[in-house]
């Protein structure tokens, strides 16, 4: 009996994602409903990667989630095979992009990305995996941007609000001008976004997150 009353004492102090059981059930709906309405896209896209580049048809990269969990995070590949080399070159010889990738860790002008990878980059595609990502519970459908560790440390005092939820596939940033958005403007609105929270807004958010994306200026 007594240690049935430290575990319930243990799960109530434990923290919960912004948003509960409410927010979780949305992600599960839309998820789950655009990966059967994107189904012949996710079978294309992976094809096209293949027959144009070759290599694998993934890039898993690491990210931070709710209370500082790691998780892997999917996406499309949209670049070369050896970007880390490409970017380290690129940087070092090119000291006005270096300052670029420094103040918002983001190129206009990206050496690494491929031509494919441009289209799908531009229309978001190659993000279209972090519904997997969302289905698994690492991520939400609208929620701030995922960031790996050393970026989360340019978040400062406001880190922990970004620890309070689950990255997301969309959010704010994303309708506020997407990477054309300077990376402490992107922070603020994350913040925002947390401070803010309702159910209401993140259906919101979902319905203009479509006419953003047709936007393609305002992505690499």
């Amino acid at each position: 009996m007594q240690m049935a009353s430290i575990e319930d004492d243990a799960r109530r102090d434990r923290p919960q994602p912004l948003g509960g059981w409410a927010k979780r059930l949305l992600d599960l709906m839309v998820a789950s409903t655009a990966l059967i309405l994107a189904g012949p896209i996710l079978v294309l896209i992976p094809l096209l990667i293949k027959v144009t580049t070759g290599g694998p048809v993934l890039f898993v990269h690491r990210r931070i989630g709710f209370n500082g969990k790691v998780f892997d995070c999917y996406k499309f590949r949209t670049m070369v095979p050896n970007a880390e080399e490409v970017l380290e070159r690129h940087l070092n010889s090119n000291p006005q992009a270096a300052q670029e990738w420094a103040a918002n860790q983001k190129l206009k002008c990206d050496p690494r990305i491929l031509f494919l990878g441009k289209m799908l980059r531009k229309s978001s595609l190659d993000e279209l995996p972090q519904l997997f990502n969302i289905l698994r519970g690492d991520m939400s459908c609208v929620g701030p941007r995922p960031v790996v560790a050393d970026e989360l440390q340019r978040y400062g005092a406001a880190s922990h609000e970004y620890l309070k939820t689950r990255p997301g596939l969309t959010g704010l940033w994303q309708i506020n001008g997407r990477n054309m958005t300077e990376y402490s403007h992107r922070v603020l609105l994350d913040t925002q976004y947390v401070r803010t929270w309702s159910l209401r807004r993140d259906l919101s958010i979902l319905m203009r997150t479509i006419p953003a994306i047709m936007k393609f200026d305002q992505t690499s």
